[in-house]
């Protein structure tokens, strides 16, 4: 079995000592995620010790604090908890309360808001299994790189989305497959600024770092310009220990309601600007803070005021008035396929996106992809100044036929995302895929984008042409009227009628 094959399974080995505890199954990720996170912080520790001795030779390196990453106190170490016959949930939070306080700048409230000291969620017993479980393995630098830790840390969260699938879990994972893709069709260079105002555990932020790494760029030109948000506590700290357990450091994540509360600003009364913005926020969102943007403060609703009960145009909105006033300024956001048609005040917004030719693709993706939800969701592409040859140009892509189905979900393959990548790239008409349509020619459709107005779906070769099936039906009505008339003559010899 591969390093990072070995690593997954006993990683989920662990999740596994929750079953038939008090923990509900929805809430795994809050306290697995930590514990492997301070496993981490621990072992990457007493590497740096063992180096420190070996460099100096002093009897006491942990005093030499510049050779370690994150700072660990006294009292505080993996060790120290598995050490604790008695009370351990109040060992295991006094030890990462106090490794958050020793790095405020790097730590402060990573770990979450688990409740380890509820004796009634965590017996002694459990969390001395859950301890051991982890114990077992090595997670240091010299034991794990950390793109298998990572990658390993990503399956779990993946796990822990299928089981709950019918619960939250949309709350905060998107299959990888429709990050890529969407990552693909932005193409993040070298030095650019990323931002995720709907960040969940920091999938998006990371794949666009892969993604410049993949084509050779320089991922530390990214030091200081990856941004996210997240309104969940519990999710916002995943994120945060899923960017370092990837080795990103400098980063800011923001533990806040973005329509509500936006964390970054320019300091001069308007939002922080990046060059790329990437989200899959939350399908419709009730109570989604209209309140606040009846007067907001940022301005955001230039395009119209969105309906009470959908919060999508407003996450819409918030994006477009985060991205850079530059001419390579984009965004790609996950909606649902309702957003494209649904008239009143969403129809209103969209038409003004659209005359304000803002819009560059509408790609309509397969029913049942994203956790959480079986809607057929989209994703939607819109560029600050488009190239002269797409403007008051929109292009349509219907993938609803990529997939490979599922026993309880479809799955977005890598084959699949690529194809969809290659449409956009190309920007032309593929037949029964997809179209280049003039905004003008959306006016005249009432300003819907749904994807039926102008891509038809292919007709199956299993589907007989009009003139046959005309024939076939022609047929099938003949032999129903002769058996029609055989049965009233049954009937009739028989006297019945």
């Amino acid at each position: 079995m591969s390093q990072s094959s070995n690593l997954k399974s006993t990683l989920w080995e662990a999740a596994n000592t929750l079953r038939g505890s008090a923990v509900d199954r929805t809430d795994w990720k809050g306290y697995i995620l930590p514990l492997l996170f301070f496993k981490r912080i621990s072992d990457c520790w007493d590497e740096e010790t063992a180096e420190a001795s070996e460099l100096f030779g002093d009897p006491d390196p942990s005093l030499y604090q510049e050779m370690h990453r994150f700072q660990v106190p006294e009292g505080c170490h993996w060790n120290d908890v598995r050490g604790t016959a008695q009370n351990v949930g109040a060992a295991l939070k006094h030890a990462m309360q106090e490794i958050e306080r020793a790095n405020p700048d790097t730590l402060y409230r990573i770990f979450g808001a688990a409740d380890w000291g509820n004796k009634e969620k965590f017996t002694d017993e459990l969390l001395k299994d859950l301890i051991e479980g982890f114990s077992s393995i090595k997670l240091g630098n010299n034991s794990v790189d950390t793109d298998i830790l990572g990658d390993a840390y990503e399956h779990l969260v993946g796990k822990f989305a299928d089981v709950n699938r019918r619960n939250k879990a949309g709350e905060f994972y998107t299959p990888r497959s429709v990050v890529r893709m969407m990552v693909e069709i932005l193409d993040p260079k070298e030095g650019e600024s990323i931002y995720d105002p709907a960040c969940g555990t920091g999938g998006m932020l990371l794949a666009a770092i892969d993604h410049v790494k993949r084509n050779g760029g320089d991922p530390r030109t990214f030091f200081g310009k990856i941004y996210g948000q997240e309104k969940n506590l519990t999710t916002s700290s995943v994120a945060r220990m899923n960017l370092v357990l990837h080795g990103i450091e400098d980063f800011q994540v923001a533990r806040e309601d973005t329509l509500r509360d936006p964390a970054f600003t320019d300091g001069a009364g308007g939002l922080a600007t990046f060059d790329c913005v990437i989200a899959n926020p939350p399908f419709s969102l009730k109570e989604w803070g209209r309140e606040v943007w009846e007067n907001d403060p940022w301005g955001r609703a230039q395009y119209g005021m969105p309906p009470d009960s959908y919060g999508d145009y407003a996450f819409v909105q918030h994006m477009i008035a985060s991205m850079a006033q530059g001419r390579g300024s984009r965004m790609a956001v996950v909606l649902p396929q309702g957003a494209l048609f649904r008239k009143s005040a969403e129809g209103k917004i969209r038409e003004v996106l659209l005359r304000e030719d803002l819009i560059e693709a509408v790609i309509g993706l397969a029913p049942n992809l994203f956790y959480g939800t079986g809607l057929a969701g989209c994703v939607v592409i819109l560029r600050r100044k488009k190239p002269a040859e797409r403007k008051n140009k929109v292009l349509i892509i219907d993938a609803s036929s990529l997939f490979r189905k599922g026993r309880a979900q479809n799955f977005l393959d890598s084959k699949h995302g690529e194809q969809i990548v290659k449409w956009f790239q190309a920007f032309e008409d593929v037949e029964d895929r997809a179209k280049v349509v003039a905004v003008d020619e959306i006016k005249d459709e009432g300003w819907t984008l749904n994807i039926s107005r102008y891509v038809l779906p292919p007709i199956g070769e299993d589907i007989p042409l009009l003139p046959e099936a005309v024939a076939a039906f022609k047929e099938a009505l003949t032999e129903a009227r002769s058996a029609e008339d055989h049965l009233r003559n049954v009937l009739n010899d028989g006297g019945w009628i």
